[in-house]
């Protein structure tokens, strides 16, 4: 049996933490006269800062329960929950009724017009009024429909599991036949959490993510068309909690066309846009991929906060997608440089030069590291469960700074040639006769502050001799 718990922290706080993660307590101030009393229900700057989640609640209901001992649930439903009393007093009960260790886990508490409960999705709530003539309201942050009901999850009041303590006992209260009817803890599915949606399937991030996320539902260009505004009105986003947008134009010398330069834009800068306002609508968190593009390459070491400076077309779309990334309340950027995944890279193209005898010119005044797609799918994958902050985190692999001629070097190195056949040459001289964009000659990203929330990058030397042994 899972007994009741109380709330955690201080009383002096605003808001406090529960033995069910990520269901809070907060404490209103009540301020009354001999007319009667006053309080701020909700009150989003105050609250935010205390620690309360930034739910957007699109909707208000109100119960008024006319007689002591109406009890309704337990309920878990697909949106998050804040409930507030406004007359009378409430005893609430709630079970963790979504996957993982602290499924079936309860919490019970008094309610009056001095507190109130954040509920997050998945998490069952029940309320049993302790006085005649009771009303409590809640804001839930997506609009009630008879869709969304079915994806409720149910557990039966008397449950001897859980074993609520009901002031007012369950035979001598007023329940529904409904509520009479639900499951026992044993016969509960969990709520599964949202699933996680991937953008770009068909690209090289893409199958890592998908091969790295199985639960995740991967979509492809002929599904999901950045690229096109009707495409992206079409898709129906609600089902999903997370996207993972690995879908871009990366075609950098491209992008300085005409045509390219539309093809950008409209990818990389009027597509973001729309999933933006998909992830807005649908409270959903948007994980996006970047690229140290968005920079000059004036600085050895780029951090996070670094200004805009992009030198070309491909770099001012990316700068603008995540521009417009960063007004989410729940957003990842993920900016990384000189991507390697399956399919043709430079890794493997250096590799075959070797293999076929060939010596190569490669530009050694360039200036970076080598990000792995697996490295970076890591990356996302640790971000997501560890609930980074909102914000941008520099991705690539660890290790030093290396020139591209010093990689094609490595790589001729461990194929069995001589570095020697490797000639190092300017950027100028590689590029004479041919249409580049330019390039930044610094692309070292600062890992600080991704090393601080605990992940460590594997040494891009470790992962070019791992992938050529592949």
């Amino acid at each position: 049996m899972t007994p009741a718990q109380t709330p955690g922290g201080g009383a002096d706080e605003l808001v406090q933490a529960t033995e069910i993660p990520g269901l809070l307590v907060v404490r209103l101030g009540v301020h009354g006269d001999s007319r009667g009393w006053f309080k701020e229900n909700w009150q989003r700057a105050k609250m935010v800062a205390a620690g309360l989640p930034d739910f957007e609640p699109v909707q208000n209901n109100v119960s008024f329960n006319t007689d002591a001992g109406v009890t309704r649930g337990i309920h878990a439903e697909p949106w998050d929950k804040y409930v507030t009393v406004a007359s009378g007093r409430v005893f609430g009960a709630w079970v963790d009724l979504r996957p993982g260790e602290s499924f079936g886990r309860a919490v019970t508490l008094e309610l009056g017009p001095d507190r109130g409960v954040f509920v997050p999705r998945g998490v069952g709530n029940a309320f049993q009024t302790l006085e005649d003539g009771t009303a409590y309201s809640y804001l839930v942050n997506d609009h009630w429909s008879a869709a969304a009901r079915e994806s409720y999850t149910f557990l039966n009041l008397a449950d001897e599991s859980v074993a609520i303590e009901w002031p007012i006992p369950l035979e001598r209260a007023e329940l529904s036949d409904a509520d009479r009817a639900h499951p026992r803890l044993a016969e509960v599915r969990p709520m599964a959490p949202r699933p996680v949606l991937v953008t770009g399937a068909g690209g090289q991030l893409g199958r890592a993510l998908s091969r790295a996320l199985p639960g995740a539902v991967a979509v492809g260009r002929d599904e999901l068309d950045l690229a096109d505004q009707a495409s992206v009105a079409a898709f129906d986003f609600s089902p999903y909690g997370t996207v993972v947008n690995a879908a871009a134009y990366t075609a950098v010398d491209a992008a300085e066309t005409p045509e390219g330069r539309r093809q950008a834009w409209a990818t990389n800068v009027a597509g973001v846009a729309a999933l933006v306002d998909a992830a807005r609508r649908h409270r959903a968190t948007l994980v996006h991929v970047s690229s140290d593009y968005v920079f000059d390459g004036t600085r050895e070491l780029h951090p996070e906060d670094e200004p805009f400076a992009p030198l070309g077309v491909y770099g001012q779309t990316k700068a603008a997608g995540d521009a417009l990334v960063s007004t989410l309340p729940r957003h990842l950027v993920l900016r990384t440089s000189w991507v390697v995944g399956d399919g043709k890279n430079f890794v493997a193209t250096m590799a075959s030069l070797a293999d076929r005898g060939v010596s190569p010119s490669v530009v050694d005044d360039q200036h970076g590291r080598l990000t792995f797609t697996d490295e970076l799918v890591r990356a996302i994958v640790h971000l997501l469960a560890v609930e980074a902050p909102s914000g941008t985190y520099n991705v690539t692999n660890g290790g030093p700074t290396q020139t591209w001629a010093d990689i094609a070097r490595e790589v001729f190195a461990l194929r069995g040639r001589d570095a020697a056949d490797v000639t190092g040459v300017s950027t100028q001289e590689y590029g004479a006769g041919k249409d580049l964009a330019p390039r930044p000659v610094h692309s070292t990203l600062d890992l600080s502050r991704l090393e601080a929330t605990g992940f460590e990058p594997e040494d891009a030397a470790a992962a070019v001799r791992r992938y050529l042994a592949g």
